[in-house]
């Protein structure tokens, strides 16, 4: 029989944590309680907890303050922050310091098992990504691969598995994701981490010169080729070689490509005798690879022999809770490049990040703080600085999730006040102030069924 997984509730309301309790132990969670802080943190002390949830408001400390002195107890095990008074500053705070998630009161029982489910996951994959971050730290440049999302735990729990082989690797994601940091990652913990990675940016390449830049050339191999080269397969022998965009890899260069796969030699342009090769293949694109094959226009067999460990980096827009970490880190960076003293962002502007959608992923936020750190006056970077484009989409997209925020509470009412009232709809527009007809109308409208 598996172990069960050990809650830990902490809420001053005495009702709200025997509802929380019941629900969870209907789930077979083993559940303790705390009523204050204090309380909290000498349980938590004596250890054997897998996840905390922390309201925001007890009656000794904040629950910021008992969320940082857990973390700093144990910082693994994911707190899910559950308040009645939401803002956008306490959720930005809560996530920097740690918090897996911020729920708000009343608790929608599936977002808060859905929440717990994943936080656990991403505890299981933190467990196993210790190595990885210690080797990280050691061996590649860590500072650039910022995360606090379990979506990006997973992808480099995938990464450090596929660095202990010499599969070939293809990575998946939009522009400006971090394809290339993901393979600078899986080289640099690999067994060839001592040797060459070698990138080449197809898409950059004119097609005349894409095959001589990857597997080099004779002097008068062709016009101005006025001495011998070795290509990048050749520079890389016995490290790794990351190509990206192989969706771009004109087709003629694609069966060349298939043969060094299989012969593991190449050959270069202007000669007939083959050079052995001994290099790691990591693959990148934007493109979806399979529809690409599907046309013709990209190789089958080649797909085949490229996509044998799948990595899928996610936009950024899918892991906004690492939108505050990487606004810190490049905050620092460009403000030492800029010589500039810059403290941080104002709440306003960190909001209008939040709400963006950006489609140039974290390559666009990057650049949008650069910009800001340029034109920042102060110490601290305001909604001023941003570009007005991005403010007019996230008021846009604000729009529309108020209004999804509002049609989920009124939804919750009606459902509660039905309850209540055994289904009686008389009743309960009486109990919402709206009248029986209007009742009625968004019954139809939010599809809400009633309970038998």
């Amino acid at each position: 029989m598996m172990n069960r997984t050990n809650v830990l509730i902490v809420e001053d309301e005495k009702n709200q944590r025997t509802l929380l309790k019941r629900a969870l132990e209907r789930k077979d969670y083993a559940v303790q309680e705390a009523e204050t802080g204090e309380e909290a943190i000498t349980k938590f002390e004596q250890g054997g907890f897998d996840i905390v949830l922390l309201d925001q408001r007890l009656p000794d400390i904040t629950g910021i303050e008992a969320l940082t002195r857990i973390k700093k107890i144990n910082p693994m095990i994911p707190v899910i922050i559950v308040t009645a008074f939401a803002n956008v500053r306490d959720a930005v705070d809560a996530m920097k310091k740690g918090a897996f998630h911020y729920l708000t009161k009343p608790v929608d029982m599936d977002e808060l098992l859905l929440s717990m489910k994943n936080a656990l996951e991403t505890l299981s994959l933190k467990r196993e990504n210790e190595e990885l971050r210690n080797n990280l730290r050691e061996k590649f440049r860590y500072d650039k691969i910022i995360y606090a999302s379990g979506i990006m735990e997973e992808v480099l729990s995938l990464a450090f598995r596929a660095s202990k082989s010499d599969a070939n690797v293809l990575i998946t994601g939009e522009s400006g994701t971090g394809k290339e940091l993901i393979a600078g990652a899986i080289h640099h913990l690999s067994p060839r981490k001592k040797n060459n990675f070698v990138s080449a940016h197809l898409a950059a390449l004119p097609e005349t010169l894409v095959e001589a830049e990857l597997f080099g050339h004779e002097k008068g191999a062709f016009t101005g080729a006025d001495r011998r080269r070795i290509g990048k397969f050749e520079f890389a022998s016995g490290g790794t070689i990351f190509l990206d965009e192989i969706g771009e890899l004109p087709p003629a260069v694609q069966v060349k490509l298939l043969r060094v796969i299989q012969d593991k030699s190449i050959t270069r342009l202007g000669s007939n005798d083959d050079i052995k090769v001994n290099v790691r293949l990591v693959c990148a694109t934007n493109k979806k690879i399979e529809e690409e094959v599907e046309s013709g226009s990209f190789r089958q067999d080649l797909f085949y022999r490229l996509n044998v460990i799948r990595i899928h980096v996610p936009t950024l827009r899918e892991r906004k809770e690492d939108i505050p970490m990487l606004v810190d880190q490049f905050i620092r960076t460009h403000a030492q490049k800029e010589q500039k003293t810059i403290n941080g962002i104002t709440d306003e502007a960190m909001k209008i990040l939040l709400m963006y959608h950006f489609p140039g992923n974290v390559r666009e936020l990057q650049n949008i703080i650069e910009r800001a750190i340029v034109l920042a006056r102060g110490d601290l970077i305001t909604k001023d600085e941003l570009p007005l484009s991005i403010a007019d989409t996230a008021k846009s997209q604000a729009s529309g999730k108020l209004n999804e925020a509002i049609s989920k509470i009124e939804t919750a009412m009606i459902q509660d006040a039905l309850r209540r009232t055994n289904g009686n709809q008389t009743k309960a527009a009486a109990e919402l102030g709206i009248s029986e007809r209007v009742l009625r109308y968004k019954i139809g409208k939010h599809k809400i069924r009633p309970e038998k």
